[in-house]
């Protein structure tokens, strides 16, 4: 197995060349349809040994085991779970035996289990990561070369195979590729500079994307991240685009045209280049040719230190840049409402606070939930996991326990940033090694186990053992920020002047993020906030670019705009002229929000996506009993999901909100069934639509997510799973007297059976409309087949309504 270091040192000298598509290769071999591909392949070696030598021949440097579906959730399908590792290990032995004569590295593949994993999905995280830590350990011990993780659509399905794979196999390299639509978003809304971001920092040492595009727009995909990537980049695109040829599935790409696009990635710094769906050893021979053509390339990587991110955002600290706002809210600290329902178990007012302070305008939220009486651990991991669902601002992770800090960073969905490590014992032997672990940025406070130096130089002493320490653990000064400590003026007159010092020379001769709370300086003195927005503003002149306080004070939001616009930050006062002609309203408080009726709480809390507060809400209108249950549902659950589904369409909601507002809304009718049961609907019987993948095709994600929004939104669904015959859709079709029914295929394999449905449908006299859907099927192929098009689940329910409308 190659360490990681071996593995970069050998990407840095040329491109590399990675296989091509495996599946279709296999099925040119014999594999029939509706096998579990790896028995198939463990039963026929000859076959994955052609295709891998073929793809040597063609100048592969690196083939991936035929182990795309081999973790136990994939082959529990065809009720082969209990055979995962020796499935795994034989696969990866026969690889091995194909080609490492050859001089072709192997790594082992991995792959979806087709479940989304928290807080996207019900897959719990700890259960995933021991998933992949299995099949992991099947591929080490064949003696793999490295992994690669690929095909991804959750950003924590990724994080939950890297980290398996780090706890077998800590030097191994690995590879990590995820797959985005035309928006440039993973299925769960996750950017591609999300992902790098965090990826990287959790340890992956090379990232890129695969399938689901061809090379001109994966290109650009990866040019529009290469600023960040201090790792290889890789792309596998596909042939072109997919279309049916007599009755068969091509690519429009032949291996000429495909190779013109070879210099574009080039420029787009990719360093492992090879193919997905329709690619063939003919594509990769000419893509490798192209590149040896390329005379002038240059190793380029970027750099993200000084950039945190969530599951959907990237967020840069410079030390010279624009100014940071990490919101203070979410921290029970004397607030005794939130430290009640704290308590209670209820995170809705910690959400409220997310929602405001983003809006408010914070680019960070400070997530702290020390509070005697509770489990901490749990609280925090709850409160991350329902936060990150909610909003899409990276989060600060605020705690001095070390289990609590890496029960949050393991399940951070982003690059988090860790408040705070200091020069006391147990921070530095027991969180700072966690923090190195999951790759957060560090926030450094000048504090040791003797206390806070009074004076600047003994603060610059402690601060210079800090950074020596944390540098051994990897971390560059563009990765820290010093926390200035201030002190109150009222109690030690000279505080703020030290801090002030200490902040200059932060800024001035380390050149490294400061950062403060700006509460401490005015404690005990009359009107405080002026106390505090001056010392701001002294703060900022002197190198200050970072501050945990509350956006949702509108003077302290309005003073960092002004000193922005000041200091050069804000070029034309852009900026600071927006904020003053807009005349932003500030988002009402969390306390403010407990007043409003019952009925406006549901809908809130639906559009929020926060189960707990609509069955809350819920049961309060009822036992009020002012407003009847089906207005309820009507006018305000059900336009709740509507809003919901009108912002995933519009892309300012992402899966993870359209599947809270979803499990929100469906807890909440489980509290209003018994009423509704009392009362008759005025909408008359639902209309019945029946789903199902395609034959040949076990992928069901898109499918589920699709017949949840539709059951959501009035319809009665008949869901038929996967893998289903086109006899068996129609003749329920029949029985049921059903008008519309949605077809899914992930698969260029299978996506040539949904005609097949469509012309069996027209020779039974089935008077139905068709849907089809999923990530080979596009708009053209939907009218080439006499189908309606749907590119999501709230575009199938919107189309579903349109074609009901018409059949009417």
């Amino acid at each position: 197995m190659m360490t990681r270091n071996e593995f970069r040192q050998w990407c840095s000298e040329a491109v590399r060349i990675l296989d091509g598509a495996t599946g279709t290769e296999l099925i040119k071999q014999g594999m029939p349809s509706g096998v579990a591909p790896e028995l198939w392949v463990s039963e026929h070696p000859e076959a994955i040994t052609l295709v891998q030598q073929a793809y040597a021949s063609a100048g592969s440097d690196i083939v991936y085991t035929p182990t795309f579906g081999g973790n136990e959730i994939k082959l529990a399908e065809f009720g082969l779970a209990d055979r995962a590792f020796e499935l795994n290990k034989r696969l990866a032995e026969i690889s091995i035996q194909a080609v490492r004569h050859l001089g072709v590295r192997v790594f082992g593949d991995m792959a979806p289990t087709g479940k989304f994993v928290e807080p996207s999905g019900e897959l719990a995280f700890e259960d995933a990561v021991s998933i992949f830590k299995h099949q992991a350990e099947a591929l080490a011990a064949a003696d793999v070369d490295g992994f690669v993780i690929e095909t991804m659509m959750d950003l924590q399905e990724a994080r939950a195979a890297l980290i398996a794979v780090r706890e077998v196999a800590p030097d191994a390299p690995v590879m990590v590729t995820l797959t985005f639509d035309s928006s440039q978003r993973t299925l769960t809304g996750c950017t591609p500079e999300a992902a790098l971001v965090t990826l990287q920092s959790l340890g992956a040492d090379a990232f890129g994307c695969n399938c689901s595009t061809g090379p001109a727009d994966m290109a650009k995909l990866l040019s529009s991240i290469k600023q960040y990537a201090q790792i290889p980049l890789i792309a596998k695109p596909n042939a072109g685009l997919p279309m049916l040829k007599d009755g068969k599935t091509v690519f429009n790409m032949n291996d000429k045209m495909f190779a013109e696009y070879v210099p574009q990635l080039l420029d787009s710094a990719v360093n492992l280049l090879g193919g997905c769906c329709g690619t063939t050893p003919q594509h990769i021979a000419a893509a490798a040719a192209a590149v040896r053509q390329q005379k002038s390339w240059q190793l380029q990587r970027g750099s993200a230190a000084g950039v945190i991110s969530s599951n959907r955002k990237v967020h840069a600290m410079r030390y010279d840049g624009n100014f940071t706002v990490i919101g203070e809210r979410i921290n029970p600290t004397g607030k005794k409402a939130l430290q009640a329902e704290l308590r209670s178990d209820s995170t809705t007012m910690a959400l409220q606070f997310a929602l405001e302070q983003q809006s408010a305008g914070a680019q960070v939220l400070d997530v702290n939930m020390g509070l005697s009486g509770v489990d901490e651990k749990a609280l925090m991991r709850k409160v991350v996991l329902q936060t990150v669902r909610a909003v899409d601002t990276p989060l600060c992770i605020d705690s001095t326990s070390p289990e609590v800090v890496e029960a949050a960073l393991r399940v951070y969905p982003g690059r988090a940033l860790l408040n705070s490590i200091s020069w006391e014992k147990e921070r530095i032997e027991k969180v700072l090694p966690i923090a190195a672990r999951y790759g957060a940025m560090l926030i450094l406070l000048p504090l040791s186990d003797d206390g806070l130096p009074e004076d600047c130089a003994g603060r610059i002493a402690v601060l210079e053992k800090l950074l020596n320490e944390v540098a051994r653990y990897g971390y560059a000064l563009s990765d820290v920020a010093v926390d200035a400590l201030i002190m109150a003026i009222s109690a030690a007159p000279a505080a703020g002047n030290a801090a002030l010092d200490f902040m200059s020379y932060c800024h001035n001769t380390l050149k490294v993020n400061t950062v403060c709370g700006l509460s401490n300086i005015s404690f005990g003195l009359p009107n405080r906030m002026l106390i505090n927005r001056t010392f701001l503003t002294m703060a900022m002149s002197r190198g200050l670019n970072m501050a945990i306080a509350n956006p949702m004070n509108s003077d302290f939001m309005a003073t960092i705009k002004a000193a922005e616009a000041v200091n050069g930050h804000d070029p034309d006062m852009r900026s600071y002229l927006a904020s003053q002609s807009n005349a932003q309203t500030v988002p009402a408080a969390a306390g403010e929000s407990n007043q409003l009726a019952a009925e406006e709480k549901c809908y809130r809390a639906i559009l929020h996506g926060d189960a707990a507060a609509a069955v809350k809400a819920v049961a309060e209108v009822l036992s009020a009993g002012a407003t009847a249950p089906r207005k309820l549902l009507d006018d305000y659950l059900l336009t709740a999901i509507a809003e919901v589904g009108k912002k995933f369409e519009s892309k300012e909601y992402f899966l993870p909100q359209l599947l809270a507002g979803a499990e929100a809304l469906q807890q909440a009718i489980k509290i209003l069934e018994s009423s509704l049961q009392d009362e008759v609907s005025s909408s008359g019987p639902k209309e019945k639509f029946i789903i199902a993948t395609v034959k040949g095709d076990i992928h069901d994600i898109g499918k589920n997510i699709t017949a949840l929004m539709l059951r959501n939104n009035g319809f009665e669904v008949i869901d038929l799973g996967k893998d289903v015959a086109a006899e068996c859709i129609v003749e329920r079709a029949l029985a049921e007297n059903c008008r519309l029914i949605g077809l899914s295929a992930l698969m260029t394999t299978t996506m040539s059976e949904m005609p097949k449905v469509i012309a069996l449908a027209q020779e039974r006299n089935l008077q139905a409309d068709f849907i089809v859907g999923g990530a080979v099927v596009d708009a053209a192929f939907a009218r080439e087949i006499n189908a309606a098009y749907a590119a999501d689940a709230m575009m199938c329910v919107r189309v579903a309504q349109e074609l009901i409308g018409r059949q009417k």
